[in-house]
C-alpha cells in the first residue's frame, strides 16, 4: 500500500486522535484516515451522481 504524506492543523489532529485508539472507533490514525477519505469520495460520488456528472461505467 503506498504511503503519503499531510500535514494538517493541530486542532484537526487532536480531533482526529479523540478517534483512534482503545476508546476510539479506529485502531489508528491511517485506519481513520482511510475511513475518512472512503466516505469524502463516496459522498461526492453522490452529489455528482445527482448532477449527472458520472460517466456511465461509473454508475454501476
Amino acid at each position: 500500500m503506498p504511503k503519503i504524506s499531510v500535514e494538517i492543523p493541530q486542532e484537526l489532529l487532536d480531533d482526529l486522535d479523540d478517534h483512534v485508539g482503545d476508546e476510539g472507533k479506529f485502531v489508528n490514525r491511517s485506519d481513520a484516515i482511510r475511513a475518512s477519505v472512503r466516505k469524502t469520495l463516496d459522498l461526492l460520488d453522490e452529489i455528482d451522481e445527482r448532477h449527472d456528472r458520472l460517466e456511465a461505467d461509473e454508475r454501476e
